[in-house]
């Protein structure tokens, strides 16, 4: 195990920048994917949360708040407990969380988690759904946006999600793909109608609707595509920019800044050497509020099996060790 700080990233080989670059050269001209126009459709509607009107203290406040608990969707739900299962909770906050991930936008937990599992058994390798080796743009949000010739990376692999497959809700929206849009769509509507309930007391029905839509706006337009770009700074700022606290086969690294927006995800190279951990906290000062909160469940009864960090596990071998998810292969 290595300990020892670095301000520059290992290169990746000459080779795999190549067949990196050559991937993303294959991206056939004007081929959307089929997430793209609704990626694009939504920054342009988060504007119109920046009408006059629109910009209150309200809606400012509630636009932190609902920063704060969505995000957790993707921290805690997508990532540390259904992808590493750096943990366990019961089904129905598991659940709970999955029902923020999907507030979120960011497709079904099966698509999510199978691409994430592939990122860590390929980073900063071709076959990587992102790396920027390919490009900067191209893991922030390129590969989200245009096919590569051959694959849509962004997508359900049962090699990397069988153990999500078999809960019948998740298989679910696999059956029915648009269900994770549906339930996104409703979360929006049911805010908007009760945004607007609370402003009929004081206003007409025109003006109390109007409110409400720019509550809607603020707090799940713009919110959702805020947190789009929290997610995929971890997938490109996170293995470009920041320091090393181990030496690892690719180019992660820890920033601050993202571990600020991002519950703590920003400590990433602390993640790719120890995947299985509940925790990405390797120094004091490297403050993880995603496993602040699950010390929180712990402490309640509520999430056991949490799998500390690789120092203190001894050597133990746990028997949902994420490693081996990530490693899958068919």
């Amino acid at each position: 195990m290595t300990h020892t700080d670095q301000s520059v990233a290992p290169a990746a080989s000459p080779e795999a920048e190549s067949q990196a670059r050559d991937a993303v050269s294959e991206v056939e001209p004007y081929e959307f994917t089929e997430i793209a126009m609704p990626i694009i459709a939504m920054h342009v509607l988060a504007l119109f949360a920046f009408i006059p009107e629109f910009i209150t203290g309200t809606n400012v406040l509630l636009l932190m708040i609902s920063l704060v608990v969505f995000s957790n969707g993707i921290t805690l739900g997508y990532h540390r407990l259904l992808t590493h299962k750096s943990l366990r909770v019961p089904k129905w906050l598991e659940y709970g969380y999955v029902g923020l991930a999907l507030c979120c936008l960011q497709e079904s937990p099966a698509k999510w988690v199978s691409t994430h599992r592939r990122h860590h058994s390929h980073s900063d390798e071709p076959d990587d759904p992102h790396s920027p080796t390919a490009s900067f743009w191209w893991s922030h949000v390129g590969w989200l946006l245009w096919k590569r010739k051959g694959q849509h990376e962004f997508r359900t692999d049962d090699r990397y999600c069988a153990d999500i497959i078999a809960d019948p809700f998740y298989a679910l929206m696999e059956k029915y793909p648009d269900l994770p849009a549906g339930i996104y769509i409703l979360h929006a509507g049911v805010i908007w109608l009760l945004a607007s309930a609370l402003f009929l007391v004081d206003n007409s029905f025109v003006s109390a609707v109007w409110q409400g839509a720019g509550l809607v706006l603020w707090c799940v337009v713009l919110r959702t595509v805020m947190i789009w770009h929290f997610s995929w700074s971890v997938n490109s700022l996170t293995h470009c920019f920041g320091y090393q606290n181990h030496k690892t086969s690719d180019q992660s690294r820890n920033n601050w800044l993202v571990a600020i927006v991002s519950n703590g995800e920003g400590w990433h190279n602390n993640h790719h050497h120890d995947p299985a951990s509940a925790s990405v906290q390797h120094k004091w000062w490297e403050f993880d509020a995603t496993y602040l909160q699950i010390r929180v469940l712990k402490r309640l009864g509520l999430a056991t099996h949490v799998i500390e960090p690789r120092q203190f596990r001894k050597g133990s071998v746990e028997p949902d060790n994420p490693s081996r998810l990530n490693k899958q292969t068919g």
